[in-house]
Order: structure tokens, then sequence, then C-alpha cells
């Protein structure tokens, strides 16, 4: 994991971003996260999935607590690597196709269903970044929301 991930911010996070983070694995969270790892462990296997096993893994962490976290291009932290070049740009581009639109889909129906109570507005909101995530997660990183990215 990066030091600036959330789960490792030295700062922590807010209370109010904590018990979001434990209804949301209470209400769902922690099934549709543990769905994602097992994607991810199915894309390992299989040898060809391998550049799409580490987002897969990045959005189940994501989904596992993704109140007070954000995604973030990698190459504004850290500079350019294989995920954030044209590489990572093909990539984005066969999990868009393969993948990506149908999960996105899905965390916007839950959005929409969420979003109709009162109550269900933040997870409706947690649905909503997920769904962008899931639309082309290489070669971006999930960060605490208060990092900034850094002008290379």
């Amino acid at each position: 994991m990066y030091p600036d991930h959330p789960l490792q911010y030295e700062r922590g996070i807010g209370p109010v971003a904590f018990i979001l983070n434990i209804l949301w694995l209470v209400l769902g969270g922690a099934i549709a996260a543990v769905g994602w790892f097992i994607a991810a462990l199915i894309m390992a296997i299989t040898i060809v999935g391998i550049p799409w096993a580490r987002a897969a893994f990045d959005n189940g962490v994501y989904t596992l607590w993704p109140f007070g976290a954000k995604p973030m291009a990698r190459d504004r932290l850290y500079g350019e690597d294989i995920g954030t070049g044209p590489l990572g740009f093909l990539g984005n581009i066969i999990w868009l196709i393969l993948a990506g639109w149908w999960l996105a889909l899905g965390h916007l129906v839950a959005a929409i269903g969420l979003g109709i109570t009162i109550i269900g507005l933040p997870f409706a909101w947690a649905h909503l970044k997920l769904a962008g995530f899931s639309l082309w997660p290489i070669g971006r990183t999930i960060v605490h929301s208060d990092t900034r990215s850094r002008v290379w």
C-alpha cells in the first residue's frame, strides 16, 4: 500500500467518516468488498488478468472503506509508471469494455436506490464514487480525502 493510503493515514479519519464506514460495512459494504477481492484473486490466478487484479484489489479496498478516501491519479503523487502511461490507458480501455461499464452501472443503480431516502444519501454518494473509480481504475490509487496532489 502507498503511504498516503487512507487506512494508514497518520491523522486518521474524522468521527463522522468512521461511523459512516462502520455502517457501510454492516449494511453490505463488506460483502461488496469481498466480491472485489474474489475477482482480484481470480484475475491473478488466470495470469492473463494480472494487470487487472491490482485494479480489482484497489476497488475492493475502496469499497471496504469509502468514506474519508478518494481516488487520485498515481502519476500526480508518485510520478509516471507502467500503469499511468500508454499501457495503463490500453488496460483501462480493455477494463472498461470487459468489466468497468457494468460494475459502474451496478453502483449507479445502487446509488439511485439509496438516494431515494435521506438516510441513504451518504451511501448513494459512496456508490457514485465507486462507480467512477470502477470505470477507469488503472493508474489511480486511493488516498485520504485531505491529500492534495503535487504538480510535477
